[in-house]
């Protein structure tokens, strides 16, 4: 089987080198980012990005996104949370090495969609929690803290969506009609 004739048998070939290297930036990206908070601010300190707008505030997360179940206290919560984490990561996984060569920008949004989720279950597999730290506010009104694996998640998302808007305003797409024409005297044409 030549190279070419495998990545269209088996488009994940294809696809797999971009993959790991996409998700390594994303993790390294993720994980150094936390590393260099971690070792520059105590847990709840605070500094100022943008007066009034978006600090660095080093926090813990111990739920999911964006402190989801953070201030539930069930039984095996890390277990179920790094669980369910670890699931989503090998559906996404899937679907990226089995997206069609042509949805270049599905492929490139669960890519790093995937980078994101390992960085967040490598804290939660190394420390138990999550670190975050990006806080933006207005006034008295804040987002839930957030990551560098968190921003990559959002951002594969609406490139999920942004690629899905576009294969629909290309309007439906002719079926290809996969039977033989014979002619009258029963030979194909």
């Amino acid at each position: 089987m030549t190279t070419e004739s495998a990545s269209v048998a088996y488009p994940w070939r294809a696809n797999l080198p971009r993959l790991l290297v996409l998700v390594f930036l994303v993790v390294a990206a993720d994980q150094v980012t936390k590393a260099w908070v971690t070792s520059s601010l105590g847990l709840g300190q605070s500094v100022p990005l943008i007066s009034g707008f978006m600090h660095f505030t080093l926090v813990r997360n111990s739920g999911m996104a964006f402190g989801l179940l953070s201030r539930t206290d069930i039984p095996y919560k890390a277990a179920l949370v790094t669980l369910l984490s670890v699931g989503a990561m090998g559906a996404v996984t899937y679907y990226a090495l089995k997206s069609p060569q042509d949805e270049k920008w599905t492929r490139i949004g669960l890519t790093i969609i995937l980078g994101g989720a390992l960085g967040n279950i490598i804290d939660r597999i190394r420390l138990g929690y999550v670190v975050d730290f990006v806080d933006v506010f207005y006034q008295d009104t804040h987002w839930p803290a957030f990551n560098v694996a968190d921003a990559c998640i959002c951002i594969g998302v609406g490139l999920l969506l942004l690629d899905s808007f576009r294969r629909r305003d290309d309007g439906p797409q002719p079926a290809h009609d996969t039977r033989v024409a014979r002619e009258p005297g029963g030979g194909v044409t």
